[in-house]
């Protein structure tokens, strides 16, 4: 028997809130304005409650089952974070109270920047970019403005490995520049040999993402940078998998210039949904004075210093990048993580990240092929077509979600084909992970046993599979049981 949908509930009459008494003076609302016929259901407020409550079922999170979302680590939010941020000093602060009004906001941020400097090995960090791609962009921006401020605005190529993240060429057309793939070696690394090729005088930096998107720590980053640096050209490093290095290597070490931080990544702040999002920018020395402002700043020095804080614009600043402090929410559940954990908490996460990925990796790698036979940081890629069957990567994903568990991310990176790129965070514990292999396992002997089964998944959603081309380009965004109303 089919359950009824909420219009078939609908009787005339049926309210689900009683509004009380106004006390001033009715107006009447010009009919422009009112909606006569808007075919909305009657209904009383249980029926809603339990339509609503049923829609929320449906979706998958973090909090309701296993999310192995490769490169974008969709982890375990702590609820201390959430309550941190729910704060009334801090949920109910506007933008436009004087800096007096606010100084333990300018405390969190001037406090957030400097946790970020110490764990990145930075000279400099602005918390301005509200993404992890606005960091790359405000990155690119910054070294343009270095480099033509040495009069070498012949420079404009940059060079991007083809393990790298998608949003790097996007980032460096979006600054006017020039995007040039170096292709990878046979272990996963920038090839170090075309790499030198590439280096010349229009280079104005190798975006690099280190660990890279196939898991795999950079074994020549040292050598890379050097070879970057040796023709004048900078280093921007894709600190989107920044979560496996916290605690244990400092790129600002390694000789990078620029960093951004995802806080949704290693931080602990929620992600997904489009939002919201943060990308602190970390820079060196020789490029902190255009970092893009405002930046927290200590108010004084010696005897003077009152201890306050107050916004202040960098040297060479190249100006904004959105008004105001973007998700400031963001930067307090980040700030509460990083405290909440110390760091030697922080380092631990980032060996549980790698611990649980290589685990993960070993028990599946005689399913599923890996195409680099290395040990892997905190995500690892396999091939989405176990002992050699003909089901693709999406007929894998489709099928786990039968299992109860949130699909891997599917074809990225593109070097690899069918490519799964599983991520287990270090939130989750080793009989989640058993489950998780288990299912994966048993997906690979239908692959072989019953293919069919897995290309007509999933079977036990509340919506079976879908065209996914089809349904980007042709919404359907209302209930196809709800009656036709004029506009």
């Amino acid at each position: 028997m089919t359950e009824p949908t909420v219009y078939e509930l609908s009787a005339a009459g049926r309210c689900g809130l009683a509004l009380p008494e106004i006390a001033v003076p009715k107006t009447n609302l010009p009919e422009a304005l009112l909606r006569r016929d808007n075919g909305l259901p009657e209904l009383a407020q249980r029926d809603v409650v339990r339509h609503f409550l049923k829609l929320s079922q449906h979706n998958f999170g973090v909090d309701s089952g296993f999310y192995p979302l490769g490169s974008c680590t969709m982890k375990y939010n702590p609820k201390v974070c959430e309550d941190a941020a729910r704060l009334d000093g801090f949920a109910a602060s506007h933008p436009l109270q004087p800096p007096e009004t606010v100084q333990g906001n300018l405390a969190l941020m001037f406090e957030l920047q400097e946790s970020l400097k110490e764990i990145g090995g930075f000279a400099g960090v602005s918390l301005q970019p509200a993404a992890g791609a606005q960091g790359e962009l405000t990155a690119l921006l910054m070294m343009r403005a270095w480099h033509a401020d040495r009069g070498e605005t012949q420079r404009r190529q940059v060079l991007i490995p083809d393990s790298a993240h998608g949003t790097n060429p996007a980032s460096a057309t979006m600054a006017g520049l020039d995007a040039l793939e170096i292709p990878s070696d046979t272990r996963g690394n920038i090839d170090l040999e075309a790499l030198r090729a590439a280096c010349d005088e229009t280079v104005v930096a190798l975006m690099l993402t280190n660990p890279n998107t196939l898991g795999l720590f950079e074994e020549g980053i040292e050598a890379a940078i050097d070879l970057v640096h040796g023709c004048g050209g900078l280093v921007y490093g894709d600190g989107a998998n920044m979560n496996a290095l916290t605690g244990i290597a400092r790129p600002g070490d390694f000789g990078i210039d620029l960093m951004h931080y995802n806080l949704h990544k290693t931080f602990g702040t929620p992600h997904g949904g489009g939002g919201p999002g943060a990308g602190p920018l970390g820079a060196s020395a020789a490029l902190a004075d255009y970092l893009p402002g405002p930046i927290i700043a200590r108010c004084g020095e010696g005897a003077a210093d009152d201890g306050t804080c107050r916004p202040v614009m960098p040297a060479k600043s190249i100006g904004r990048m959105g008004t105001y402090f973007g998700n400031f929410g963001m930067l307090v559940r980040a700030y509460a993580y990083i405290r909440l954990h110390g760091t030697e908490g922080l380092r631990q996460n980032a060996i549980h990240a790698v611990l649980n990925a290589n685990y993960l990796r070993v028990q599946l790698a005689d399913r599923y092929p890996v195409p680099y036979d290395r040990r892997n940081m905190h995500e690892f890629v396999c091939e989405g077509r176990p002992d050699g069957s003909e089901v693709r990567a999406i007929d894998v994903s489709k099928r786990l979600m039968d299992y109860g568990f949130h699909p891997p991310t599917n074809y990225f990176p593109l070097i690899v084909a069918e490519a799964l790129m599983i991520e287990p965070t270090e939130t989750e514990s080793r009989e989640t992970l058993d489950a998780f292999a288990d299912a994966m396992r048993r997906i690979a002997d239908e692959a072989i046993g019953d293919p069919d089964l897995l290309r007509a998944a999933p079977h036990t959603t509340p919506v079976g599979r879908l065209d996914e081309v089809r349904a980007a380009k042709q919404l359907i965004l209302c209930d196809p049981a709800a009656p036709d109303t004029e506009d």
